[in-house]
């Protein structure tokens, strides 16, 4: 009988006839001739089956990232070269951070999507004898680790492809600097963050680089895809990068009415830390687990410096504290005997999570207590652990509420989850809830790597407390602004939009803790008005296939809705997680992003979709500056007469809980606004006994329906017949046809009235206030022109009266008067107002924020004789209280 041979490389197993045997994979097995013959028919018509499913025939990404925001486009070709329709599967590997802005599929009749957290997947039946197209675009802010930027593009199309291309084009108007290109990784196999730099590319990857402009392709062969992995490439593509740094303040860009702001400070020296290890050794840590966590934490703790504090707790069904009630310095000695102990921990028993929380976050903060350093020194918890509550208090809620509750904003908790039964939500909002991060560490990886990489990120501290701050009359819609901490190698992005667009610079002020206690940063920062940060035209950039280039503008969507969902994920009020789903979904609708609270029939949604009490702010809107005319501080009252060209100012020593009436008009415009007062004691040395300011600011419009603001340092409350609860550490905007508010994130707050009466309330929070100091409110009137001339109140009143500045004898006005010199005050100085004659002396006031100083006329005690009537007659019962007790006939 005549021999011959089937060969089936994708199965590994040849099969020959005319013989008695088979070769299988590494082995020789005896079989009959019929078997072998069965077998070869069996396998010929699984080989047709294989044959006849759709092939990928080109798999192409192609990447723009500009300053630092990446748009990526991937398109899968998939051929059917069947008799019959058959299904077309497009599997994705996405970056978890990233937001899907488009999804087709070309001569496709269907598709799906699978919401999950890092893979995107959809099929559709694909016509015989026919090609379809699947097309994803997604988008993502790239963010600096270890001092790189790092960005990674799957490639995993399962099989060999005809066409094979990445291209990564990187557009960085400050400079590209240490580009590189790592070999193809898997994700279990990054970690540390410091690998690669010896390697070399993929093979076929070409680099090309100018000063702001560099490109990327990786384009192998079918042979060089068959060396990287037999049965189609598998790994990740990555690119490093980073930038130059010139400005201290940072690196600002301006681009159609938005802004975007880089701070990677740089040269500092590091922040001493106080930190406390804490290790799950429950019996599900046994083995590879327990051992690589140890060897993590041995490197570790050999990179600590000598002026860091530290201790380790370890913990199962009981807790073990190494060092009882302190942490300990850096020592030889102590890291010796630290190693000890970790290398004597033995796996045993359940897993008390939130007895371990309390006894850590109990130590660290007596700790910080008893020595007075938190304004010295960073200080942070580090919890690891590989599984659920099993012992002790179990319900997620309780160990959330125990944890916040024990940390009080003293101090950040960094969690780390390690393998896949870990309760890995309550891990993430226990780290978002206390300023930390989280981790997730592969259980099959190189655990000891990942476990180095994230300290790594976060063990030199440089800056604490910080503070990025704008001109309260020149931004809006502010990102986030107040950070805990700054490590080095990461970056601090703020982005907001402009209010004047037509101004030719932006102050930008920074403040901060470092290791000399405190730092100052401000400039002002030119805005480029020449299309400098356009990039239209620019090649390899603007041929994408992506409709809106403000990648500025996207940038600052793209924050915003991180933000939003991070509350989301933060609150337990059902109502309030309701609305931030609301305000979420509409701006992701707005920018074509897919989030948790969308899907991919976006043009549908976009369409219908309607967020109750929601008005969305028109960019080209004509904002109206801010006057002078304000109540803020101890408080301190300004008021502006612009045709004067003066300003008066006067204190008001109130007692704690009293409502002040500030604006009372609400006969007329119906609008009526009060605030309270809360104490505090006065500093020391000081001739006060005691000081107050405004803990919550109330505004009431009655016409033409009835709707109110309660404003408070934390919260807005907003009933406008829906009720809407608005933290103020998020950036949003929500109102209706009569009344709009817009929160700036721990900055400001922007009340609109029928588009003709605005009021700007300040934000005033401390994180370590001192004795004398309360986190408070200031007012200021911004537009008062819908506010009628019988507007009372202790602001209210002078809106629309004047004043003069004489001298008693008769002689030349102060020669401040109308001009905004220094020089020496005359005690002789008069004040007109509406027929009553006040002694005045000159001063100088600091406002928004201490950014700008008013020259003005200081009126003593207590307004006597500025103010209609005395200051009991402004206090008002409660704070909602309308009560129209001065009329015209009143006035003196």
């Amino acid at each position: 009988m005549p021999k011959y041979l089937l060969l089936y490389p994708d199965l590994s197993l040849s099969v020959f006839g005319g013989g008695n045997w088979i070769q299988g994979p590494g082995q020789w097995n005896s079989l009959p001739l019929q078997s072998c013959l069965s077998l070869s028919l069996l396998l010929f018509w699984k080989r047709r089956e294989n044959e006849t499913k759709p092939r990928m025939a080109e798999f192409t990404v192609k990447s723009t990232i500009i300053s630092r925001y990446a748009f990526t486009t991937v398109s899968c070709t998939m051929v059917n070269s069947g008799s019959e329709a058959r299904e077309g599967v497009f599997e994705m590997q996405m970056p978890a951070a990233a937001f899907i802005s488009n999804f087709t599929m070309d001569n496709v009749p269907g598709g799906s999507r699978e919401n999950g957290v890092e893979t995107f997947k959809a099929s559709g039946m694909i016509p015989r004898k026919t090609q379809a197209v699947f097309m994803l675009h997604y988008e993502e802010l790239l963010q600096r680790r270890l001092g790189k930027y790092e960005y990674i593009v799957s490639v995993r199309p399962q099989q060999l492809v005809g066409r094979l291309r990445v291209e990564v084009n990187i557009l960085e108007n400050s400079g590209i600097v240490s580009l590189e290109v790592l070999p193809l990784q898997n994700s279990k196999q990054r970690g540390s963050g410091k690998n690669g730099d010896d390697f070399s590319p993929p093979p076929s990857t070409m680099v090309g680089q100018t000063k702001t402009l560099a490109k990327v392709t990786f384009n192998p062969s079918i042979v060089q895809q068959t060396k990287i992995a037999r049965n189609g490439i598998l790994g990740d593509f990555v690119v490093r990068y980073d930038v130059n740094r010139e400005l201290s303040v940072g690196d600002v860009q301006v681009l159609n009415g938005h802004f975007v702001h880089y701070f990677a400070p740089k040269d500092l020296p590091p922040l001493p830390k106080n930190v406390v290890f804490v290790l799950d050794s429950s019996v599900s840590m046994a083995g590879t687990k327990l051992r690589q966590t140890k060897d993590a934490l041995f490197t570790i703790l050999q990179d600590l410096r000598p002026e860091d504090h530290f201790n380790i707790i370890g913990f199962s069904n009981w807790i073990k504290v190494w060092q009882q009630d302190r942490l300990v310095p850096v020592t030889p000695n102590n890291i010796r005997d630290a190693k000890i102990y970790i290398h004597n921990i033995s796996p045993r028993g359940g897993t008390n999570i939130n007895g371990a929380l309390q006894i850590s976050t109990k130590l660290l903060s007596d700790y910080i207590d008893q020595n007075d350093i938190e304004a010295r020194s960073v200080s942070l918890i580090i919890f690891l652990t590989d599984g659920r509550p099993t012992v002790g208090e179990t319900q997620s809620s309780k160990i959330l509420s125990n944890t916040k509750a024990a940390i009080r904003d003293k101090f950040c908790l960094f969690t780390i989850g390690i393998g896949n039964d870990v309760d890995y939500k309550l891990l993430e909002r226990m780290s978002l809830e206390n300023c930390g991060m989280t981790r997730r560490i592969q259980e099959d990886g190189d655990a000891a790597a990942q476990l180095i990489g994230f300290y790594s990120e976060i063990e030199t501290p440089l800056l604490s407390d910080i503070r990025v701050d704008y001109p309260v009359d020149s931004v809006e819609q502010v990102t986030q602004n107040l950070f805990p901490n700054y490590f080095n190698g990461s970056e601090i992005v703020i982005a907001g939009k402009l209010i004047n667009r037509s101004s030719d610079s932006l102050h930008v002020e920074v403040t901060a803790s470092n290791s000399n206690k405190y730092i100052l940063l401000k400039t002002d920062v030119a805005i480029d008005a020449s299309g400098r940060n356009d990039i239209i035209g620019t090649p390899g950039v603007t041929d994408n296939g992506h409709n809106d280039q403000n990648y500025i503008e996207r940038t600052w969507s793209y924050l915003t809705i991180k933000e939003l969902l991070t509350s989301w994920l933060k609150s337990d009020d059902g109502k309030e997680k309701e609305d931030l789903r609301e305000k979420a979904k509409k701006l992701a609708l707005a920018h074509n992003f897919v989030t948790p609270f969308t899907t991919l029939k976006m043009k549908e949604l976009w369409e219908s979709h309607v967020v109750i009490g929601a008005v969305p702010r028109k960019p080209d809107k004509q904002r109206i500056k801010v006057s002078k005319t304000s109540a803020d501080g101890d408080p301190h009252f300004v008021i502006d007469f612009p045709s004067s060209k003066l300003a008066v100012c006067f204190n008001i020593d109130g007692q704690p809980g009293d409502i002040l009436r500030l604006v009372s008009d609400h006969k007329d415009s119906g609008v009526t606004v009060n605030g309270q007062l809360i104490g505090a004691p006065a500093p020391p040395n000081g001739h006060k006994k005691q000081r107050t300011y405004f803990s919550s600011i109330t505004v009431l419009s009655d016409k033409p329906e009835r709707s109110y603001l309660e404003i408070t340092p934390t919260k807005v409350i907003l009933d406008d017949g829906e009720r809407f609860i608005l933290p103020c550490d998020r950036s949003t905007t929500v109102g209706s046809k009569n009344l709009e508010v817009a929160i700036s994130a721990w900055s400001n707050i922007t009340v609109t009235i029928r588009g003709t009466i605005s009021f700007v309330i300040l934000i005033h929070h401390y994180k370590n206030p001192a004795p004398y100091q309360r986190n408070h409110l200031g007012f200021y009137i911004s537009n008062s022109k819908g506010l009628s001339p019988n507007s009372h109140g202790l602001l209210g009143q002078f809106l629309y009266h004047e004043v003069k500045l004489t001298q008693e004898p008769f002689g030349k006005p102060h020669p401040l008067v109308g001009q905004n010199q220094k020089g020496a005050p005359s005690p002789t100085n008069i004040l007109k107002v509406q027929g009553r004659l006040v002694p005045v002396v000159w001063k100088q006031r600091k406002i928004y924020n201490g950014e700008q100083q008013v020259d003005c006329w200081f009126a003593k005690n207590n307004a006597e004789k500025l103010i209609d009537g005395a200051y009991k007659d402004y206090v008002a019962s409660h704070p909602f209280d309308t009560g129209t007790g001065f009329g015209v006939g009143q006035r003196l």
